[in-house]
């Protein structure tokens, strides 16, 4: 081998492992979050002008009786038995309240429940039947389980409705009827987590440092 190919050899071996070491490197916070943006908020903004859509139309057709059967679908979906409550439902909250929670809930699109379930949020699942995957740790001897998506988009829908359905937001329900000021909203989420009135002021923080209130003005 002449002085030629062995340079040649040499440059391509520290071409090689350079790109190695790069794919290797974790990324950085910055790396992290510009990621997480282009994965997680197109999908979050589809989702919303979808339910908005839908919510527009509804509240325009409450009492049409062509919408009857759809809007009983509805009510049985999101388990609630009036107008006044489907409404309250269908209303989808700001994308900055969404996306703050994605960020916070699979720490930037990197938790295993995102890279195995595509589970944005942390939603548990109680049924044996629909895909799923288990949590790392146990409460006592009961293993949590938690939802296995088919996509972002599914992830995003779920959450929303399980926000529009669950007992626990009641509160949340009726303020969004009255505002879409993000700040003001978060602090009716404290049941989403355990940390309680923390909760609120985390996302608060997120949405803040972050701008994603920027994404409310799309």
């Amino acid at each position: 081998m002449n002085f030629f190919k062995i340079t040649l050899v040499l440059a391509l071996l520290i071409f090689s492992n350079t790109l190695i070491a790069k794919e290797s490197k974790p990324m950085s916070v910055k790396e992290k979050k510009e990621r997480f943006r282009k994965l997680i908020a197109p999908a979050v903004n589809n989702v919303y002008k979808e339910l908005n859509a839908q919510f527009k139309d509804i509240s325009k057709n409450i009492k049409n009786p062509k919408y009857r059967n759809k809007i009983k679908k509805l009510k049985k979906t999101y388990k609630v038995k009036s107008d006044k409550e489907l409404l309250m439902a269908l209303k989808p909250h700001p994308r900055s309240i969404a996306i703050a929670q994605a960020a916070m809930e699979s720490a930037w699109a990197t938790s295993r429940f995102f890279k195995k379930g595509t589970n944005i949020f942390g939603v548990w699942s109680f049924n044996k039947k629909e895909p799923r995957i288990a949590a790392g740790e146990k409460r006592g001897k009961k293993t949590i389980w938690l939802k296995k998506y088919a996509s972002i988009e599914d992830s995003v829908r779920d959450y929303y409705k399980n926000l529009g359905r669950s007992p626990y937001f009641k509160e949340f329900r009726k303020l969004r009827m009255k505002t879409n000021d993000p700040y003001k909203l978060v602090k009716k989420l404290d049941r989403y987590s355990e940390m309680g009135a923390k909760y609120g002021k985390k996302l608060t923080s997120m949405i803040k440092y972050n701008k994603f209130y920027l994404y409310d003005k799309k």
